[in-house]
């Protein structure tokens, strides 16, 4: 079990991710929350929920269709963000699933995976909307599914037009 940084202490469960692993599209989160955490498994509370539901709206995938997993696999305390040396220490082994998956499309889902797999510091709010050359495909950032159960209808639009785009680039 990783003991590389001090989010090992607190968590109940490696939340390392899952789906397919030779999915052409693979999904890249923040860091699990709570019912993460306690499952072991990527996106399972409310915001999850969502995001499977729009997904399968605009692109007519399930999980066993992609891959899906988070930039830091132990939860923060208090679902606070995820600290610079945090997202560092766990780089190596988000590099290694994009490695190992090889997806023709990722989709960064808020600013942490957005901001680190693109190299900038923009806002996903600039950010979104386009896709990016990526690897050997693209990257397709949108808004996180907490934010669209936050902000309502107009994020939730605009996440179903990146899903869209995503698709596309497949």
């Amino acid at each position: 079990m990783c003991t590389r940084c001090g989010l090992a202490s607190g968590r109940a469960n490696v939340v390392f991710g899952m789906g397919n692993p030779r999915a052409q599209l693979m999904f890249v989160g923040e860091a699990p929350g709570e019912q993460e955490d306690l499952q072991g498994l990527p996106f399972v509370g409310r915001s999850g929920q969502l995001l499977d539901r729009l997904i399968l709206e605009e692109m007519g995938l399930t999980r066993r269709d992609f891959y899906i997993c988070n930039t830091v696999k132990c939860r923060p305390p208090g679902n606070r963000d995820p600290l610079p040396e945090e997202i560092e220490t766990c780089r190596p082994f988000l590099d290694q699933q994009l490695h190992l998956v090889g997806p023709k499309v990722v989709v960064t889902l808020g600013n942490f995976a957005t901001r680190l797999l693109l190299s900038t510091t923009e806002p996903i709010s600039r950010l979104r909307g386009r896709a990016y050359p990526f690897r050997s495909g693209h990257l397709v950032p949108t808004f996180h599914p907490s934010a669209a159960l936050r902000g309502g209808g107009t994020v939730v639009a605009q996440m179903r037009a990146d899903l869209v785009r995503a698709k596309e680039a497949l």
